[in-house]
């Protein structure tokens, strides 16, 4: 099977672009230095070959050179000399008809001369290129002018073509080195940034990092636990939709530092914490939330990457349960009584004792009969009238009386829609359960442990009040009642009251503390009931 090519990764393809990128660069640099070198050389030339025909042309003894029968011998030996000072290659005296009498070739001396010089005649001073006997060369023409201003002869200097171009081509190879050194160090630099780069992006190219980002971007919208990245300054780098509902926080809070999201401290410092945290729980204004962090390391800290698991509907499902197998527990306990009841009444019957038997049987029923018809008398609700006579045998069974207010009112469908039956089993179940807990082990003698509960409709909200005869609550303490591990019942409680004030903060409710009559706690919770919420919708917009 052939080998199917893999592209190249996004670093190899960069360094291939940047190679070819600095190598166009350092070649257009030399082309433009090159033609500049040449075009500065042909101008240094003509200015060098004026220069020199001037100064020669105004001076005294070369024209009284030319004024004498021969001007060849004083003038060859002093236009060879100041050839050789100069650096220039000829240097040519001629008279006003172009006869030369100097030429660094004395074969040519007595020889026209080969140009113009019909501007020189003029009186002009001229440069031009012109093919001569030494071949191309940058010339400069002058006229030689006596003590009146006639013109007694014409004088040119002139630089070969070939001493130009062998100049530009040494400066050509200086050049070059320079451009082959800028090629190297510019493919080196390339080789180790694209190096640094291909660690980062893992070898991968343009195509498999665009795939990679479309899966993250579809990973992190679609898991519903939530996602948080912390930067190295403890800001959120990047946040799912999961991590913004459990948070309750909105797309601004990207980029904002923890600490002022306005977020629980103990969630704070969980989200903060150097260390890994494995499954804590915590909670949020409305939610319960497990916590995972795991530092992102390289050499340094780079961040923190965390995973949020919605803990609430499991927790409320838990506390059901535990409700549930209280209910269990207090159904076979009335069995059992029952059971015990009924085996008197037959042993009554049996001795022959009817009218006994009748008399107790009766006082049972009577008791039993009273507590329900209160209940179900006072709270037409169905959900409250059951939790109310599970939460009284449970508390009958542990010694505690549980009584209903006289001013308890609750008719059928004044619960709000915001209250599921499940948040009302874990407001008021929580607080019987507590407040039986604390009558239980209140300091009051035998018989005088009792549980009060209020459920009325007053104002426009439902009522929900719980009084114990228990210890009460230190003042100290009334604002740490609601906080997740507070309890005075040792280590690994204290969850109750949080789970309470989470479901009335969901509810739209409120949630208060204070010492009762009897020196007990008293815990009174405020929901809007049903009619109010029906009046807010239909003045709505």
């Amino acid at each position: 099977m052939p080998r199917i090519p893999h592209p190249r990764s996004l670093a190899a393809q960069l360094f291939a672009m940047q190679v070819v990128l600095v190598a166009a660069v350092v070649a257009g640099c030399a082309l433009f230095t090159y033609v500049t070198s040449r075009s500065q050389a042909n101008e240094t030339a003509r200015r060098q070959v004026q220069a020199t025909a001037r100064a020669m042309a105004d001076s005294p003894s070369v024209r009284e050179a030319i004024r004498t029968d021969h001007p060849t011998t004083l003038l060859q030996p002093y236009a060879e000399k100041v050839r050789v000072d100069t650096g220039v290659d000829f240097v040519t005296i001629m008279n006003p008809r172009g006869i030369r009498w100097t030429h660094p070739d004395p074969r040519q001396i007595g020889m026209p001369f080969l140009g113009r010089t019909a501007p020189a005649l003029r009186g002009a001073t001229f440069t031009e290129t012109y093919t001569g006997t030494l071949g191309p060369s940058v010339r400069a023409v002058t006229p030689v002018r006596d003590g009146h201003g006639g013109i007694v002869g014409l004088l040119s200097v002139g630089i070969t073509v070939d001493r130009i171009s062998t100049q530009v081509t040494e400066q050509l190879r200086v050049l070059a080195l320079a451009a082959g050194a800028a090629l190297v160090l510019g493919g080196l630099g390339t080789y180790v940034i694209n190096a640094r780069l291909r660690r980062h992006t893992h070898g991968m190219n343009a195509a498999e990092l665009s795939r990679m980002h479309d899966y993250h971007e579809a990973a992190l919208h679609a898991v519903r636990e939530g996602l948080l990245m912390l930067d190295g300054q403890r800001r959120i780098a990047l946040m799912n939709d999961g991590g913004r509902e459990l948070l309750g926080l909105d797309d601004c809070a990207v980029g904002r530092p923890v600490p002022e999201l306005g977020l629980p401290a103990s969630l704070v410092g969980a989200l903060l914490a150097s260390e890994p945290r494995v499954d804590e729980v915590h909670m949020t204004a409305d939610r319960i939330v497990v916590v995972n962090t795991r530092p992102v390391v390289g050499g340094e800290q780079r961040g923190t990457v965390i995973t949020l698991r919605d803990h609430t509907e499991l927790q409320a499902l838990s506390g059901e349960l535990d409700s549930e197998r209280g209910f269990t527990q207090a159904l076979r306990s009335q069995a059992h009584e029952a059971a015990n009841r009924l085996h008197t009444v037959v042993s009554l019957i049996e001795l022959g004792r009817v009218d006994e038997a009748v008399e107790f049987a009766t006082a049972e029923l009577e008791l039993s009969q009273a507590l329900t018809d209160r209940v179900v008398g006072a709270v037409a609700e169905p959900v409250l009238a059951a939790l109310l006579l599970g939460k009284a045998a449970q508390a009958n069974e542990r010694g505690v009386e549980l009584v209903l207010a006289d001013d308890s009112r609750i008719d059928d469908g004044v619960l709000p829609g915001a209250l599921p039956a499940r948040d009302l089993v874990t407001i008021l179940g929580n607080l019987i359960d507590n407040a039986v807990d604390a009558a239980q082990g209140g300091v009051h003698g035998p018989g005088a442990a009792r549980v009060t509960v209020t459920a009325l409709v007053s104002g426009g909200e439902l009522v929900l009040g719980v009084r114990d005869t228990g210890a009460g609550v230190d003042p100290g303490d009334m604002d740490a009642v609601f906080r997740r591990g507070w309890s005075t019942r040792g280590p690994g409680r204290g969850l109750g009251l949080a789970l309470v004030r989470q479901a009335v903060h969901r509810a739209g409710g409120t949630v208060e503390v204070a010492r009762g009559p009897g020196g007990g706690a008293e815990f009174t919770v405020r929901l809007p009931s049903a009619e109010t919420c029906g009046a807010a919708v239909e003045a709505g917009p």
